[in-house]
């Protein structure tokens, strides 16, 4: 299977200034991009469970483009500027989008994101074929 990116309309401007893609569908998996939590207009937010809801939107937004929901996510990585301060607020929020079987999950702390503000990137790794 030759890779093709998922390119939903929401999120094409940002994409094209970025030079890269929201996700790629490669060999049955689709690969997301990293999402921090901003606004829709720009501006983050100060809390991380806003964030992380705002984040997990964009990841909704770009796996019902490829036709798939949260349940196809089977691996997630999540970055964190504090990780220790907010990881129970950002468990709360990821429990609302996530259910058994859970994905796997791995949560680093890092010194710092791209984005101004940002305490929460996330990216994940969806099975294209859930038809178990």
């Amino acid at each position: 299977m030759r890779k093709r990116a998922i390119m939903p309309p929401e999120l094409r401007a940002a994409a094209e200034q970025l030079k890269m893609s929201p996700a790629i569908l490669s060999g049955g998996h689709l690969f997301l991009t990293g999402s921090t939590g901003g606004n829709a207009d720009g501006t983050m937010p100060g809390d991380a469970a806003t964030q992380m809801r705002n984040a997990l939107a964009k990841i909704g937004v770009i796996l019902a483009e490829a036709g798939v929901g949260f349940d196809a996510v089977v691996e997630m990585t999540t970055y964190h500027v504090g990780l220790r301060e907010h990881f129970e607020a950002i468990d709360r929020v990821r429990l609302q989008h996530f259910s058994e079987p859970y994905p796997a999950w791995t949560a680093v702390e890092v010194a710092g994101l791209r984005r101004d503000g940002a305490v929460i990137e996330i990216r994940v790794i969806a099975e294209m074929d859930v038809s178990d």
